[in-house]
């Protein structure tokens, strides 16, 4: 009796499978970057709570808090330009539904 991985075909349908499965999975993330803007939130800085540890590195921490308001007023920027895309296209999308319904009636 055959086993089932000696069947014919059966090999190239699980390669055609992952081929597939790794072409769709890679559609999602190219289309879900295309819509819409990934906003990410900066890290908050570190402060020691030890105050000997915060003189040590007082320099470190004071430029990680300007890099964190550097970096917070890009992240509303984004937010910002996110939000603006999104009320636009929602806009465009109720016409287009609009236009459906009257095709349809």
């Amino acid at each position: 009796m055959q086993s089932i991985k000696k069947i014919r075909g059966l090999r190239g349908f699980r390669f055609a499978g992952a081929r597939c499965a790794q072409a769709i999975s890679l559609f999602m993330i190219l289309a879900g970057g295309a819509n819409a803007e990934s906003c990410l939130a900066p890290q908050r800085p570190f402060v020691p709570r030890d105050p000997q540890a915060a003189r040590d590195y007082a320099d470190i921490i004071r430029n990680d808090f300007e890099l964190y308001i550097r970096d917070i007023q890009g992240y509303f920027r984004c937010l910002e330009e996110e939000r603006t895309r999104a009320i636009e296209e929602a806009r465009e999308v109720t016409e287009e539904y609009g236009r459906f319904l009257e095709l349809v009636k």
